[in-house]
């Protein structure tokens, strides 16, 4: 019993020390010699910022624009990293209707002659 319990603390700490150090400190070495640019990008007033490649928006740089839509998020139409999950809006709420028919509209204005599918 003391030898499985010795056992299962010493893999807990090799774990922790190789998946929350070692592995992260060695993408992110990789990163900057590998992207140093992309990784290291600052926005006007110098400050360090994320790479464009995590906000880049899938509807701008799409090759096949009218074929991938997003999830729908509660961070609308710009990037908003603190707000990026869910609205959590109850099927019957007023303000996800709405949201839902705008979008239906959008998606009925590019494919005019394709049917709407319903998930509910």
């Amino acid at each position: 019993m003391k030898k499985n319990l010795l056992i299962s603390v010493w893999f807990t700490l090799l774990t922790t020390v190789m998946f929350g150090l070692v592995y992260p400190l060695a993408i992110t070495g990789l990163a900057q010699v590998l992207f140093h640019e992309r990784a290291n990008e600052r926005d006007n007033s110098s400050r360090k910022m994320e790479s464009s490649l995590a906000r880049e928006s899938l509807d701008r740089h799409s090759l096949a624009l009218g074929y991938f839509h997003s999830r729908p998020s509660a961070a609308g139409t710009g990037y908003d990293p603190t707000s990026s999950g869910g609205s959590n809006l109850a099927p019957t709420n007023k303000n996800l209707l709405e949201r839902v028919k705008g979008d239906v509209q959008k998606i009925q204005a590019e494919n005019p002659n394709a049917p709407i599918q319903s998930t509910w």
